[in-house]
């Protein structure tokens, strides 16, 4: 996994401070593991009270934003509560088997308020859940950068994963 290139795509963009200053300090962190971009995506407005189908149409245009920087070959994993739920061992073995298959560019999606359409769950190679609990899409970044950290501790065997 070492070198290899981590993307993380997310719709929305950060505004609260203390959500900033954990991510950064991920980032910093990764810094010496992997090449890591962050990019933030516009989320679509909507109305106080969308509808279903304002919410199916945001969702449709967010996908095809993300899909449009989506690299070739990348292995792709959706962040989605329906997901699989990984131990940090189990997902750092996932990465793992596909850098050492040749697939050095990782990229994770963290889809909008309102979730992730589901053309970009179906396309991502792992589907994977943090929790069964829901999360504000900001803070799963910060759990996210920490554990794409983790995960390189733990290849590396240190002691930072007890």
């Amino acid at each position: 996994m070492k070198g290899s290139t981590v993307h993380i795509l997310c719709v929305g963009k950060m505004k609260e401070k203390f959500y900033i200053d954990g991510a950064a300090e991920y980032a910093k962190r990764l810094g010496a593991y992997c090449r890591l971009q962050i990019t933030e995506l516009p989320e679509e407005r909507l109305p106080q009270n969308p509808s279903q189908a304002q919410i199916d149409a945001a969702l449709e245009k967010e996908a095809a934003a993300v899909t449009a920087r989506l690299p070739k070959g990348a292995a792709v994993v959706a962040l989605c509560v329906e997901g699989e739920l990984l131990s940090s061992e189990k997902l750092t073995a996932r990465l793992q088997k596909w850098t050492d298959s040749g697939r050095n560019t990782l990229v994770f999606l963290i889809g909008s308020s309102y979730g992730m359409h589901p053309a970009l769950k179906a396309r991502a190679d792992l589907r994977l859940s943090m929790s069964p609990m829901t999360f504000p899409h900001h803070l799963a970044r910060v759990m996210l950068l920490e554990q794409i950290y983790r995960c390189f501790k733990i290849e590396e065997g240190s002691l930072y994963h007890k």
